[in-house]
């Protein structure tokens, strides 16, 4: 058991949980190492479309979302049978002005369940300076709250998307990460993070974890990868596990896999200036 009776409640009750140490200083530096790597091979920063299911492009990342230390706190709160929909990175360089405004994710993926987690596991110190993402405790509860389409070219999200009612940052809690850990937040949960104003990058990697009898419902195709258990359902296509990074077949997953959650995301938007 890796969290305790008292955190499930709180889970339950709040919408996340925080903070779970699944890696070393060792291996977290090690992925951040080969994160920029690549990166210093291509200008010093991913591509638009790599942010998104990167763990068909990135072995690393496909062995890190199978990793017993991730899934195990997420057995516990969604049960032993799960697909992981989604990575993706969110990098905020030193100075970056970059932010996310508050939004519910359900809103935005067309997915069915209401089981559906985000585990954030951070690469680089994830403090209130740096940005680290902060919550609104029970608001995983009721109804999905109104949002609208903002596009301010400084916000992480794909079409700015902004609650505009049910805020209340006196009611917000800040969820602070060191390199290693790991925070698990219900994907209704509303959520925000500031601007980077740290001496660090602040490196995060969100990946999206489902029960399997979840469906897309907006979508008329979607992908998932199934990391624990079976199964028994089959709504979702299986991605290929990559055999190296960049493997030539995962890449060509990846272009299909990446569009479907663009269309996806862009449904009834105000305006369309993607960003993925």
């Amino acid at each position: 058991m890796v969290l305790s009776t008292e955190q499930i409640e709180q889970f339950k009750r709040d919408g996340y949980v925080h903070p779970i140490r699944v890696l070393d200083l060792a291996e977290a530096g090690a992925l951040r190492r080969q994160l920029e790597t690549q990166e210093a091979k291509q200008g010093g920063q991913l591509e638009p479309g790599q942010r998104s299911k990167s763990h068909l492009l990135f072995k690393w990342l496909d062995d890190l979302i199978r990793d017993r230390r991730i899934l195990d706190p997420v057995e516990q709160l969604i049960g032993p049978d799960i697909l992981c929909w989604n990575t993706i990175f969110w990098i905020k360089d030193v100075g970056s002005k970059s932010f996310v405004s508050w939004h519910q994710d359900t809103r935005y993926w067309g997915l069915s369940s209401d089981q559906v987690v985000t585990a954030w596991l951070a690469l680089s110190p994830a403090s209130i300076e740096s940005g680290c993402m902060r919550v609104m405790p029970g608001t995983h509860k009721g109804e999905v709250l109104h949002h609208e389409d903002r596009y301010d070219p400084a916000n992480m999200l794909t079409r700015g998307q902004e609650l505009t009612e049910g805020v209340d940052e006196n009611a917000a809690v800040y969820m602070p990460l060191e390199v290693g850990e790991l925070s698990i937040h219900n994907y209704r949960l509303a959520h925000a993070s500031g601007a980077n104003n740290a001496a660090d990058r602040r490196i995060g990697i969100s990946m999206h974890f489902m029960p399997t009898d979840t469906q897309q419902i907006v979508g008329s195709w979607d992908s998932a990868a199934l990391v624990r258990g079976n199964d028994a359902h089959g709504n979702f296509t299986p991605t290929p596990v990559p055999g190296t990074d960049f493997d030539p077949e995962a890449m060509a997953f990846h272009a299909r896999a990446s569009e479907a959650v663009r269309e996806v995301l862009y449904v009834d938007a105000a305006t369309n200036t993607q960003k993925l």
